[in-house]
C-alpha cells in the first residue's frame, strides 16, 4: 500500500537547505526579546520527544525556554531515539503515563521529526493521557520513506512500502487529540508533503521558513509552541 498522492524523496540537493541552519540561529537570536512576551504556562506537564538519532540534549534549548515560561517540562528520558518505533512506542506511552500520574494532569507532547510521529501515536493509543500534541517537521506519512534517510534504509534491506502501509493502517483509529503540525517547505531532511495530515480533521498545519535542524531553535517555532501549549484544555463529552 502506498499513498494516493505524490510525495518526493528529498534529494541530495535538498540537503543543502540545511545549511540555512546558521541563518536560523541568527534570526532566532535577533527575535529573542519577543519570546519573553509569549503566553506563560501554569505548571502544566510537557514532554519533549527528540528526533531520530537524537536524545534529550537536542531539545535542551526548547525545554529551557518552555521551563522559563512556567511549564513543568521534561525530556523523554529514553536516551537516543534509535528509530525502532514498535519498540519505542510502548516505552513513550509508559513515560507519558508516569508523567500524567505524577502531576495529576494530561500531558502536552511536543515532538521533533520522528519524535512528533511517536507523540501522535501516543495520543492515538492513549487519548486519556494527552492534552495536546505539537509536531515539528514530523513525517507522519510513510515514516522514513520520504526522508533523506530513505536510501540508507533501503540499503539495509528494509521494506519502506511495508512501513508506509503499516502507518496508513493506523489511521483507521482516528486521533481524538488536537494536533498542531509545524512544517517547512525548505526542510532538506523530510519532504514537507509527508508532514501534512490528510486523515484527521482536528489537525492544524502551520508553515514556517526553516531548515529541518533549525526547527529546534527557531524563534517563530518557539512562539507557536508557546501559544499552542497555553491554549485552554480540551473538554471531551462521553
Amino acid at each position: 500500500m502506498t499513498t494516493a498522492f505524490a510525495i518526493p524523496i528529498p534529494s541530495s540537493w535538498a540537503l543543502l537547505n540545511e545549511t540555512r541552519f546558521f541563518w536560523d540561529i541568527a534570526q532566532s537570536v535577533a527575535r529573542l526579546p519577543g519570546l519573553a512576551f509569549q503566553p506563560r504556562g501554569a505548571g502544566d506537564p510537557v514532554v519533549v520527544v527528540p528526533g531520530f538519532s537524537a536524545g534529550d540534549a537536542s531539545t535542551a534549548p526548547l525545554r529551557l525556554f518552555l521551563g522559563l515560561l512556567g511549564h513543568d517540562v521534561r525530556g523523554w528520558g529514553l536516551g537516543t531515539n534509535g528509530g525502532d518505533v514498535p519498540a519505542l512506542l510502548p516505552r513513550v506511552i509508559a513515560e507519558t503515563e508516569r508523567c500524567a500520574v505524577s502531576t495529576g494532569a494530561r500531558v502536552r507532547l511536543v515532538g521533533w521529526s520522528l519524535g512528533g510521529y511517536l507523540a501522535r501515536e501516543v495520543a492515538r493509543e492513549r487519548p486519556d493521557l494527552v492534552e495536546r500534541v505539537v509536531t515539528l517537521g514530523s513525517p507522519i506519512v510513510g515514516g522514513p520513506k520520504y526522508t533523506a534517510a530513505s536510501r540508507a534504509y533501503q540499503l539495509r534491506g528494509i521494506d519502506l512500502d511495508a512501513i508506509e502501509a503499516e502507518i496508513a493502517a493506523r489511521e483507521n483509529t482516528p486521533l481524538q487529540t488536537p494536533v498542531t503540525a509545524i512544517y517547512s517547505k525548505s526542510d532538506g531532511v523530510v519532504a514537507w508533503q509527508a508532514c501534512i495530515d490528510r486523515y484527521n480533521p482536528d489537525v492544524e498545519h502551520i508553515e514556517v521558513f526553516s531548515s529541518h535542524v533549525g526547527l529546534g531553535i527557531h524563534a517563530e517555532v518557539y512562539a507557536l509552541i508557546a501559544q499552542r501549549l497555553a491554549m485552554a484544555p480540551v473538554t471531551t463529552t462521553a
